[in-house]
């Protein structure tokens, strides 16, 4: 696997080369001083440049960069339609395992990309008129002081959603009872962590894309607790999973509304959570919900 040097010399080395790229800049977690650095570390980076049809009309000129496992050009799919305006990415996998994503961007948008992130760092600038950065901060992906109306949002989305998972486990409907229970009723779990996260690190913290570093900040119980909320592929499982994820939420709920000073509707859970466990024992040939 090439070295961090080697990459760097090797992407910079191309720029320095090209009279297209005028300006190279560093994203994501490689600016980020919090983030632990490994083998899986990608390198995010942007080539400013002129001519940006000359690039994308040939395509070749990234095989400089090595062989590859894998391409993905966003901005060339059908199925995810493109939203970077008039950037364009590359995003390479090479058989050393080395990972660029490479992204394409109009020298004339150097003030408005210079704005849209904290977390970059200025490689190479050949005319000197890049906009001065500040020093790379991850204090925008930071968890954030949720307000009062959040705090009641977020237990009513949990709560409401439950209903869905019963509702398709009861008629037999796992894949939709599952795409509930992971697409909407976690991801509420999880937000209701990442605020128990930021009130005992006083919303100092990034927890990363995905949550991933939530683990580092939560007590272990409550972390133990979070896996049982994953279910395996019966539907035993899934309603384990449910009820698993309504403890922890009212367990966590509890805490943060306190220490925010926000009041927990404990009507709503204790009124849903026997709403479940209900329809949970309801026969499979019920004519009535009641």
């Amino acid at each position: 696997m090439r070295s961090e040097q080697e990459m760097m010399d090797l992407i910079l080395g191309v720029a320095k080369r090209d009279e297209r790229v005028r300006a190279v800049t560093l994203e994501g977690s490689r600016t980020n001083p919090n983030v632990p650095k490994d083998v899986f570390q990608d390198y995010d980076i942007s080539f400013h440049v002129t001519d940006m049809d000359s690039f994308i009309q040939d395509p070749g000129w990234i095989d400089v960069f090595g062989e590859r496992i894998i391409l993905q050009t966003p901005e060339d799919m059908a199925m995810f339609p493109p939203d970077l305006g008039n950037w364009f990415s590359y995003l390479m996998l090479f058989t050393d395992g080395n990972r660029i994503d490479m992204t394409l961007i109009p020298i004339e948008e150097k003030e408005s990309y210079s704005q849209h992130d904290k977390l970059i760092k200025v490689l190479m600038d050949k005319d000197g008129t890049f906009p001065e950065i500040p020093e790379p901060s991850d204090e925008d992906y930071r968890v954030k002081r949720p307000s009062a109306e959040f705090f009641a949002d977020c237990s009513n989305e949990f709560w409401w959603v439950t209903t869905y998972v019963a509702k398709g486990l009861w008629r037999e409907e796992i894949l939709y009872a599952q795409d509930h229970l992971n697409n909407i009723v976690r991801p509420m779990l999880i937000k209701m962590l990442e605020w128990q996260a930021g009130v005992l690190t006083g919303f100092s913290l990034s927890v990363g894309k995905n949550a991933k570093y939530l683990k580092r900040y939560l007590p272990e119980d409550s972390w133990n607790e979070l896996m049982d909320t994953y279910a395996g592929g019966t539907y035993d499982e899934v309603w384990d999973a449910l009820f698993a994820a309504g403890a922890l939420f009212r367990k966590t709920a509890l805490y943060v509304g306190e220490q925010l000073g926000y009041t927990y509707d404990m009507g709503q859970d204790e009124r849903v959570t026997g709403f479940l466990h209900h329809v949970r024992q309801l026969p499979r040939d019920a004519k009535e919900i009641y």
